[in-house]
């Protein structure tokens, strides 16, 4: 090491407030000119800890063996967050009748993991949260009227430790949103030409408080339950591009099963975008098929199935939609569950369970809407239907175009077959 790059390094161990390390340190660590460590290295103990983390769950599930495989892949977080194999094994352990308590393992693993500073590690808490919350509620309102009340303090502390961040990544600040004033002209339907003694004037947007300033909490109140619940909620949301589909179907089922109305209220808004109701068990789409041409009619079978599972299962119940019980549900924890529910029926690349889960879930918060007369989860929740809806139709008619092309399309002639044949 050269005298000036000694000097320099003594210089930012004096700035830093460390001590000088060795040259054989310096190559092993090779930091770059900000002073931050090797990418390398810093990727390395990530999949250490991730690996750790793994195999304390392993102890907790001993039965569920591909767990060592995840562990040793090259991203175990991200293989452990994609396997729907682990996710039915963990759900399967908070299902459990006697979970949730201070002491269950599990619950101190999900806690532990969500405060490790990987990020895909508390992605893997935070795709347990609509289960967890789903159960936790579900049980609070069961168990209400039970001597002794059995102990949730495990479900808590997850969702109070998530609490918890979202209070400090706020600092003490509510969520501002930015409302225009509408008794002014929009920018874009103001005259061009103004007369010349006519000032212009400028109007302020005003802000509307979207969320109050966050209180820390050391335990859950039944007076800021829903409080905690629905930001534990809203930290999954903001993840939710991220979160596998499995999780989203369960979050659609406990919607359902909290709103707990299943009238016939619920499909009064079914109607495409010609005013027609749409019978959840008729097929979008018939098509009669000849066959003469057994190649054709695959196509356009499958094409029919594919426009099939378009429509709206009717019967809830015979697929398992509803689970845990209902509950109360007031307009701040009905906020982010809409949001998600927004979410799971109109990003593209959901897949069709997830948006059908989702519809089922909306209509019935609007039958529950209806009945509790909340205004504000009524427009919410129809609007949300109405946009399903236009999406089903327009889904429907380009299936139904794409049919009709292909029905008409004529095959293409085969050629025909030389034989050579030698004298």
């Amino acid at each position: 090491m050269s005298l000036s790059a000694a000097a320099m390094e003594i210089q930012l161990s004096r700035n830093t407030g460390s001590p000088s390390p060795s040259s054989s340190d310096h190559q092993n660590s090779n930091p770059n000119q900000n002073g931050n460590p090797n990418p390398m290295q810093s990727w390395w103990e990530a999949i250490s800890k991730a690996r750790s983390r793994i195999q304390a769950l392993s102890s907790i599930l001993p039965s569920f063996t591909p767990l060592s495989s995840l562990a040793d892949s090259d991203r175990p977080a991200r293989s452990l967050l994609e396997s729907p194999e682990a996710y039915l094994a963990l759900a399967s352990s908070l299902s459990d009748p006697f979970s949730g308590s201070g002491d269950d393992p599990l619950c101190q693993w999900l806690y532990e993991t969500f405060q490790s500073s990987d990020p895909d590690l508390r992605l893997v808490v935070l795709s347990f949260i609509p289960l967890l919350a789903g159960l936790y509620l579900s049980r609070v309102v069961s168990t209400a009227s039970e001597n002794p009340t059995p102990s949730l303090a495990g479900f808590e502390a997850v969702l109070l430790a998530l609490y918890a961040s979202e209070t400090k990544a706020r600092g003490g600040k509510p969520m501002l949103i930015s409302i225009p004033d509408l008794s002014q002209p929009s920018l874009y339907h103001a005259p061009r030409n103004q007369p010349a003694n006519r000032v212009a004037v400028q109007s302020l947007p005003s802000l509307g408080v979207l969320c109050p300033p966050l209180e820390p909490q050391m335990a859950v109140k039944s007076t800021k339950r829903a409080c905690i619940v629905a930001i534990a909620l809203e930290c999954y949301f903001k993840q939710i591009p991220q979160m596998p589909s499995w999780c989203k179907v369960d979050l659609c089922q406990f919607a359902a099963g909290w709103a707990g109305q299943n009238c016939s209220c619920k499909t009064e808004l079914d109607g495409n975008s010609e005013g027609d109701s749409i019978d959840a068990n008729e097929n979008f789409v018939e098509v009669r098929v000849d066959e003469e041409d057994e190649e054709e009619n695959d196509e356009i079978r499958d094409t029919v199935q594919g426009m099939n599972k378009l429509a709206i299962v009717e019967d809830c119940n015979e697929i398992g939609v509803f689970r845990g019980s209902r509950i109360p549900l007031p307009w701040e924890l009905l906020q982010p569950v809409l949001r998600i529910l927004g979410h799971c029926l109109l990003a593209p690349l959901n897949l069709q369970d997830v948006r059908d889960a989702a519809s089922v879930a909306v209509r019935c918060l609007y039958a529950r809407a209806s009945h509790d007369l909340v205004p504000q989860a009524i427009l919410a929740t129809r609007s949300l239907i109405q946009l399903d809806n236009r999406a089903r139709f327009a889904a429907k008619e380009a299936a139904a175009a794409n049919a009709a092309s292909n029905a008409n399309t004529p095959s293409k002639a085969k050629k025909p077959e030389i034989l050579l044949v030698s004298k």
